[in-house]
């Protein structure tokens, strides 16, 4: 009788579980097939960082523009264009300042980005948002935007070390980006 005490509270068990087991399934739905993304609608937002803005503790700097602003980015020259709407971006902050990029509330590019104009003789060897045109003109170009890896966009600073090095280490924030212009249609190839 020993021998069967232990057998008897085992089955007991066994039973009780798949009972409510049982009782749980009959709510069951199944799951449906993923069709789309069911996260929300991503953004992006990038706020200018004026070096010598002071701002009270606890305050945000304000955005200078959003993925609504874009109207398209090329892949192939890395122009950035923005819709006629938008302010100039030397009008809202000043060149040489940085610029931080978020994606769904997630800082998006690691060391941000600085904006410089052609008239920069300063070299920067990461990401830089470069307002004019390099045909030729020296006067910043309020109408061409274009995000390079590097200032100025010559071989000879493309193929640093550190170039690359700062091109590796934001890839995968690269692709991120790319991504969610994609996905809003705003991508030329």
């Amino acid at each position: 009788m020993k021998h069967y005490t232990p057998l008897a509270w085992m089955m007991a068990t066994a039973i009780a579980g798949t009972s409510m087991t049982a009782c749980s399934l009959d709510s069951y739905e199944p799951e449906k097939p993923f069709t789309t993304c069911p996260v929300g609608k991503t953004s992006l937002v990038a706020y200018g960082l004026c070096p010598t803005e002071t701002r009270e503790v606890g305050t945000e700097p304000g955005a200078l523009f959003t993925g609504d602003d874009i109207e398209w980015f090329n892949v192939a020259t890395r122009e950035l264009r923005f819709r006629d709407t938008i302010e100039p971006l030397r009008s809202q902050i000043p060149l040489l300042s940085g610029i931080d990029f978020y994606l769904g509330g997630e800082y998006l590019f690691t060391g941000g980005a600085t904006l410089v104009g052609l008239v920069c003789s300063q070299v920067f060897d990461d990401l830089v948002l470069c307002c004019g045109t390099a045909d030729g003109h020296t006067a910043p170009d309020d109408e061409h935007y274009y995000l390079y890896d590097c200032y100025p966009c010559i071989p000879q600073f493309i193929n640093d070390e550190r170039v690359k090095a700062n091109r590796q280490r934001r890839s995968a924030q690269w692709q991120a980006f790319l991504k969610y212009l994609d996905a809003e249609g705003k991508l030329r190839r």
